[in-house]
């Protein structure tokens, strides 16, 4: 698969090098001669240029790459090279960086992003994840922000502790995809029983976390 991650910084290089390992191909875009270190990402292309002109995003052939992906320090530049990707390349997979939260309601479709990646927000949830016992945590946005990962520890006072994952109602539009066991990781069957300090991760829409919420967290009766 051929990518293009316009931002060579320490994100971008540290994602071209993970890309990179798995088979890919890659090709940074970077502005600033300055950043442009070869030898930090062997094996990479490499482009000095604007990446929010579209004659230079004709340079690096945009039209011939299935993901790019936009992880400059800039929200507004990335705004603009995952547009340009969408409607001038037609580009069907783009990943954007979001640097600074207040503009994280930027990032959907209309501006051409598939993917957003807040780091301050991931940031906090994984410190969020760390502490809370028995408190719904999103990790991560899926679709554009109509669904999403979260993460709970269940409690000891959790009403579904002591039951199986098939007794359990789930909500609609929702899905246990794993349970974390005493470092395990466990794919979840009808028949396993639930247990505390078991940490759970659910993808659901966004709509069902107050659901997800009150199903595992609220405390039983008495």
């Amino acid at each position: 698969m051929r990518v293009v991650i316009a931002g060579a910084g320490s994100v971008g290089r540290s994602i071209a090098r993970e890309l990179l390992d798995n088979g890919h191909e890659l090709l940074l875009v970077e502005k600033e001669q300055s950043n442009t270190k070869p030898g930090s990402v062997p094996g990479a292309e490499w482009l000095v240029a604007d990446a929010c002109e579209l004659e230079q995003l004709q340079r690096a052939g945009l039209e011939n790459c299935e993901v790019v992906v936009a992880a400059t320090g800039d929200d507004k530049v990335n705004l603009v090279v995952s547009l340009l990707a969408k409607t001038e390349f037609a580009v069907p997979r783009v990943v954007a960086r979001i640097n600074h939260p207040k503009n994280e309601w930027l990032f959907t479709e209309a501006w051409g992003v598939d993917v957003a990646v807040s780091t301050p927000r991931m940031l906090t949830a994984l410190v969020e994840e760390a502490v809370s016992v028995g408190d719904l945590v999103r990790l991560m946005s899926l679709e554009q922000g109509r669904a999403s990962l979260s993460e709970l520890t269940l409690a000891t006072d959790s009403p579904v502790v002591g039951r199986t994952v098939g007794e359990v109602e789930w909500p609609t539009d929702s899905a246990l995809v794993a349970i974390l066991r005493g470092g395990r990781v466990l794919v979840p069957s009808a028949q396993m029983p639930l247990e505390a300090g078991d940490e759970l991760l659910v993808v659901a829409t966004a709509d069902r976390d107050t659901e997800l919420d009150a199903l595992l967290s609220k405390p039983g009766p008495g």
